[in-house]
Parts: structure tokens; C-alpha cells; sequence
């Protein structure tokens, strides 16, 4: 394991608190801010390279292709946490997002900008990945480290609101103006130089891989929590996405981005108090809450499709975004709480990757499901909200009739 930058002390010594834990939440926070913080100037965007062939389809994509470089990438990164270490590879991703995030700010091409975009999602697929895996490392112990699992749900979905409106301030000042917002990555960047490490074997209490044993990624209790958490990513981003969109169709006019806005922000406050209280609820079991968050968000989804009008609508977004809260916080403790210290970066990487797939393929299976069938909007958000029914029920049979796992080797 390479040597972490500037680490001066043994880790040894060290013991995580509310400091680290906010270097490592505002860290979490740059792949959200990656994908909303540009979203109010596309519209800037689209009129600008209009002319260009292709636009209608290339300028939605400087939003999605960095979700989709997480996707591709993650799996990489926790490679490369595991085998050279956690700071090095985090403070190298920040300093690069920051770079490659402000690019678009002082150039004019379409081209230019969505290579730096794809750029931006490989950072951060190491950001993400490196954040969830040393809030692991460092937060070992349970009630910790589900307090902070949970507020990592939190801080980016709150988040992603205030991003939003950052964005749309900013980019009245011209649509190159909310590029110059990913730079803050870089102070946080110094300031995790000083005070995060590298942490070792001997840090926690967590289980480790057998001397002489090769770390792998632990397919065999990985398998089944990856593809429920492609699924989750799917169903986390359906309401985000298409809500505005619910809105208006109840007869709220397009320009109305008053109420839009306050319909999505009621959301993400639900998808945060649920994140809030999953410390306290943790203690049920995640074969007891995925279920229960999956089944929340079909009773959301499914209000939307019969209960007609405003109501409706917003009645069933805070549903579904009460059940996402704590959808994403179960998910990530279903994969790490059963990785081993060696194994963990890989673990974290494909969980981080099966999460952003769902969010990329979101649209496009939203898409695929109004183009093909022809339904309205609120009867596809319905559909999904069946699919995530029989997922609480599937998750429910399975979960309780597998085995635990044998406890892995000190």
C-alpha cells in the first residue's frame, strides 16, 4: 500500500469524528452536483449549439454522460482502492474533478464539453467510491456507521436541491457561469489532505482476509445486492426525474417554476427525514426495511397513477421519496457490511457502479415505456411502481429463507 499524502501521523492513533465525516459527506456530494448543478442552463446550452447536428440529443447527454462513466468506472476504482489505497486515489480524483468539472467554463465547444464531462463522471466514480468505502473504514462501529450511512443520503439529496438552485442563480449570468462551481472541490481537497489517513488493518474491528488469501470481489454475497441495487437506482431516480413533468401535467404551467420547484423540494425533504432516521431503524434488519422502502415507493408511485390532479402528485412523491430515503442507506449496508477490510474498495465500487447504471437508464427506460405503450406519464409511473411491488415481495420471500453468512475470517 503506497504511502498516503502528507499522512505524518500513525493511524493507529486516530479516531474519526464529526470533522472527517463532513470532509467525507461534502465529498460524496460532487458526482450530485456533477448531474443538477448544470440542469436549469441546458435550456442556454440547447439554443446555443442548436445549430450543431445532433444537439437535440448531445446536450442532454453533458448531464447523463457522467453518470454513465460512474457506472463504467467505479468497478476500477475500487480495484484501485483496495490494491494502492483510499486518501491517495481521493485527494488525486477531487484535485482532477475540480480541473476537468471548470473546463466547460472557458471553452465553446459541444465536443470539448462532453469530453470533459466524461472525464468528470471517471473522478467521480473514484470520489464516490472512496467516500462510501472510508466512511466504512473509519466509522466501524455499527451505530456510527449507520448514522453516517444515512447522512451521506442526506447531505446529497439535500444536496442535489441546492445545487439546482445554485445552478439556476448562477447560470443567469450566462450558461458557462455554473461550470466555475465544481472548483470548490479543490479547497475540500487540501483540507482532506490534513485531515483524513490512510487506515490500516489494525484500525478497526472489522474482519480481514485470511493471510496468504487474494482479495477478490466477493461475488458470491455480492450477487444478488448488486442487481436489487440497479433496480433501486432505477426507482430512486424515477420520481426525481419526472416529476416536474407530473407537475405540469395536472395543469401547472410550464413557466410555473415556482411550484415545480417547491413540489421537488417537498420530496427531497422526505427522502432526507427518512434518511435521518435510519441510525434508529437499522436495528430491524435490511431484510425487513429494503422491502418496506421498496414497497413505500410503489404505494407512492401507484397514488400518483390513480389519484388524479395536484394532489395526487404531490401525496405520492412524498411517498415514494420517504421510501427512497431509506432505500439508499439499506442498499449500501446490505453490500459493506458483509466485506471484509482487503475487499471492501471493490465491493463499494460495483455497488457504486449498479446504483448510477439504474439513474442512467432511468430516462431511457422511462422513455421506452411511454414511447412504446403509449400510456401517460402518471400510468408508466404506476407500472414502475407494480415492478417495485413485486420487488418488496420477492425481497421479502428471499431474504428471510437465506442463509446468514459464516462470519468471515479475522
Amino acid at each position: 500500500m503506497t504511502k498516503p499524502i502528507l499522512d505524518v501521523e500513525k493511524t493507529s492513533a486516530r479516531r474519526a469524528g464529526a470533522w472527517q465525516a463532513a470532509l467525507l459527506l461534502a465529498g460524496s456530494c460532487m458526482p450530485v452536483m456533477g448531474s443538477v448543478l448544470i440542469t436549469p442552463v441546458l435550456p442556454q446550452l440547447s439554443q446555443h449549439f442548436g445549430d450543431q447536428p445532433g444537439a437535440d440529443v448531445l446536450v442532454p447527454m453533458i448531464v447523463a454522460i457522467p453518470a454513465l462513466m460512474i457506472a463504467i468506472f467505479a468497478p476500477f476504482a475500487g480495484q484501485i482502492v483496495d490494491r494502492l489505497g483510499r486518501k491517495n486515489l481521493l485527494i488525486v480524483a477531487m484535485l482532477a474533478y475540480a480541473i476537468a468539472g471548470t473546463v466547460p467554463a472557458w471553452i465553446d465547444s459541444l465536443t470539448g464539453i462532453l469530453i470533459s464531462r466524461a472525464f468528470v463522471g471517471v473522478f467521480e466514480a473514484a470520489i464516490m467510491t472512496v467516500c462510501t468505502t472510508l466512511i466504512v473504514d473509519y466509522f466501524h462501529e455499527e451505530r456510527r456507521r449507520n448514522k453516517y450511512l444515512g447522512l451521506q443520503t442526506v447531505a446529497t439529496t439535500l444536496g442535489a436541491t441546492v445545487f439546482i438552485a445554485i445552478g439556476g442563480a448562477v447560470g443567469s449570468a450566462g450558461w458557462h457561469a455554473p461550470f466555475w462551481i465544481y472548483a470548490i472541490a479543490a479547497p475540500i481537497a487540501i483540507v482532506m489532505i490534513f485531515a483524513l489517513w490512510e487506515p490500516g488493518r489494525g484500525d478497526s474491528t472489522d474482519a480481514h482476509i485470511a493471510a496468504g488469501e487474494k482479495a477478490r470481489v466477493p461475488w458470491r454475497i455480492l450477487g444478488l445486492p448488486i442487481l436489487v441495487t440497479v433496480f433501486g437506482g432505477f426507482t430512486f431516480y424515477v420520481m426525481i426525474i419526472e416529476v416536474s413533468y407530473l407537475v405540469v401535467g395536472t395543469g401547472v404551467a410550464a413557466n410555473d417554476t415556482a411550484t415545480i420547484g417547491l413540489v421537488s423540494a417537498i420530496a427531497s425533504l422526505a427522502t432526507a427525514a427518512a434518511a435521518l432516521t435510519f441510525p434508529r431503524i437499522a436495528r430491524a434488519g435490511i431484510g425487513v426495511l429494503l422491502p418496506v422502502a421498496f414497497g413505500l415507493q410503489a404505494a407512492g408511485m401507484i397514488i400518483v397513477w390513480l389519484v388524479s390532479g395536484f394532489a395526487g402528485v404531490l401525496i405520492g412523491a412524498i411517498v415514494a421519496g420517504f421510501g427512497s430515503g431509506i432505500l439508499l442507506p439499506s442498499l449500501v449496508t446490505w453490500v459493506v457490511s458483509r466485506t471484509r477490510f482487503e475487499e471492501r474498495g471493490r465491493a463499494t465500487g460495483w455497488w457504486t457502479a449498479s446504483f448510477f447504471f439504474g439513474q442512467f437508464v432511468t430516462p431511457i427506460i422511462m422513455g421506452v415505456i411511454t414511447g412504446a405503450t403509449g400510456a401517460p406519464l402518471p400510468v408508466a409511473v404506476g407500472a414502475v411502481g407494480i415492478a417495485a411491488a413485486v420487488v418488496a415481495v420477492v425481497l421479502t420471500l428471499t431474504m428471510r429463507r437465506a442463509p446468514k453468512p459464516a462470519p468471515a475470517t479475522r
